[in-house]
């Protein structure tokens, strides 16, 4: 029996007096009069059963299996009754770790599984577990929430974790992301080594070998905790990453689900480097943590994904105004900027001629064509308008260099969709562009619960209509009088045109070459 005042994690299998039934419908599934008991601190006592005195006709091994890092991986079995099949209702650890060798073999059911347990007599009782606390708890509860992102947190779980006396060498914390093009992040700690290094994950990792042959996998798909000791002469797994390890000194390793609140499952990977590895209680420290840990990264991983898609939706000066509180509607601020409207030629066509995927990869082509330039040169993309782009280059506080910029970035943006359509084999992929420069409101817009922050102003529709009148007359590129003058040696005169729902004619100006 536990001693209640011991709240180190510990593992216990006590034998369960007189006889033990499980029966579903009717059908007896086991009876056995040497059962045991199965104590993990904190988790609820599982019955398990030998396997001579369990019905085993009834069971039919599949190829599920689940793992733990303290009792090793269960091999799992359906149950198959008469009129229906239960799967995975039972499950056994054929080869356990030594933590819990007194169940080797032995077979336990799930709660689904078993309409009925009899008992002969009472079940041992489950231990008082005591409070968790210890430096880690402590540091959790007083000091963890002062980190300000994953890195300093990784870092300080890593420089815990040996202040506690477990040996830990590396220290590894996978977490998936909202990002659009990468999958996730990975942070990662090594004793002795100041900085935390930052690896990245690609959407296509998901197929890579090195994601598919990993412990990280078994983990993010809910199967458990994975555990292995790296000097064994033997390995239960044949994962690349953990001969990587045993090769560089590591003599133990486990891998731990880092649940989230939204169910999705991240993944927390000790190594240790100490000859006789991990405890159980060193790992048990660890794992009652888990919970609380989790939150903190859901936290920090909740803040960059807010950041990321913010800057991927509004871009990266919008996405600062939001974040910083600017979000009521209405409310905005008058700015000067040269604004570029873009609208990708005779899109109606091409969307006819190409099939959907075609067009929707010529249609990407066409926005990374134009946002490219327009950010390599300081301007900021504030939306794509069905096949058309609206960009702004503020004025801090040289109105001409503004223009400069804007009229830089519209000369690549040209060359760019031309060659989005050679890229793709056609010669009729165009754009039309019109640049003006003028006060816009630049702000929050829309009804109560659908909001857009974009520019509004005659401006805004200047550049717009001087981008229509570029398609009328034939041109890629048309700019207003007052972005001109800013490099009058670059442009030319096409002479005074009328501009759609805007008084008066207007001379425009194009590129001289």
């Amino acid at each position: 029996m536990l001693n209640p005042e011991q709240t180190v994690y510990q593992i216990v299998a006590e034998p369960v007096s007189g006889r033990t039934r499980a029966l579903n419908d009717g059908k007896v599934l086991a009876d056995s009069r040497g059962a045991r008991v199965l104590h993990e601190t904190r988790l609820p006592s599982c019955v398990y059963l030998p396997p001579a005195d369990v019905e085993t006709s009834l069971l039919r091994r599949n190829q599920h299996r689940t793992f733990c890092p303290f009792k090793g991986t269960a091999s799992h079995y359906d149950l198959v009754l008469p009129d229906k099949v239960v799967a995975n209702a039972a499950w056994s650890y054929e080869q356990p770790l030594p933590e819990a060798a007194s169940i080797a073999g032995y077979i336990s059911f799930y709660p689904d599984a078993v309409e009925h347990w009899e008992y002969e007599d009472d079940l041992p009782a489950t231990p008082d577990y005591g409070h968790a606390s210890g430096p880690l708890v402590d540091w959790l509860l007083r000091e963890a929430w002062q980190c300000r992102t994953p890195e300093d947190l990784t870092r300080e779980l890593g420089e815990r974790l040996v202040a506690d006396g477990i040996p830990v060498w590396r220290l590894s914390v996978g977490i998936w992301t909202l990002h659009p093009l990468l999958l996730g992040m990975r942070y990662i700690w090594v004793r002795d080594q100041s900085e935390v290094t930052v690896n990245t994950m690609p959407h296509s990792a998901l197929n890579h070998p090195s994601y598919l042959n990993s412990p990280v996998r078994h983990v993010s798909e809910g199967r458990g905790g994975v555990r292995q000791r790296l000097d064994a002469d033997v390995f239960e797994f044949d994962f690349p990453v953990m001969e990587e390890l045993r090769q560089q000194g590591g003599t133990d390793y486990v891998a731990m689900p880092l649940p989230f609140s939204d169910g999705q499952i991240h993944t927390l990977t000790l190594t240790s480097d100490h000859a006789a590895g991990f405890s159980t209680a060193d790992l048990g420290r660890v794992f009652e943590a888990t919970a609380v840990l989790s939150r903190f990264y859901e936290v920090l991983a909740a803040q960059l994904n807010t950041e990321t898609l913010l800057d991927t939706y509004l871009g990266p000066r919008t996405s600062s105004l939001v974040r910083s509180g600017q979000v009521k509607r209405g409310h905005g601020q008058q700015i000067r900027a040269a604004i570029l409207f873009c609208d990708l030629r005779e899109s109606t066509r091409l969307s006819d001629e190409l099939d959907r995927d075609d067009y929707l990869d010529l249609l990407n082509g066409f926005f990374e064509g134009v946002t490219q330039p327009v950010v390599a040169h300081g301007g900021e993309v504030l939306k794509f308008i069905g096949d058309a782009v609206l960009a702004i280059f503020p004025v801090d506080q040289d109105e001409g260099e503004s223009c400069r910029r804007a009229q830089a970035a519209a000369r690549e943006i040209v060359d760019n969709i031309a060659e989005v359509g050679r890229a793709r084999g056609r010669d009729d992929v165009r754009c039309a562009i019109g640049v003006h420069v003028g006060d816009v409101t630049y702000g929050n817009v829309g009804s109560p619960t659908r909001l857009d922050f974009t520019v509004t102003g005659s401006a805004t529709g200047r550049a717009e209509r001087l981008c229509e009148l570029a398609k009328a007359i034939d041109k890629p590129l048309v700019m207003s009088d007052r972005v001109a003058k800013f490099n009058a040696d670059a442009v030319a005169s096409l002479g005074h045109f009328p501009l759609r729902h805007v008084h008066g004619q207007h001379e425009v100006f194009a590129p001289s070459d």
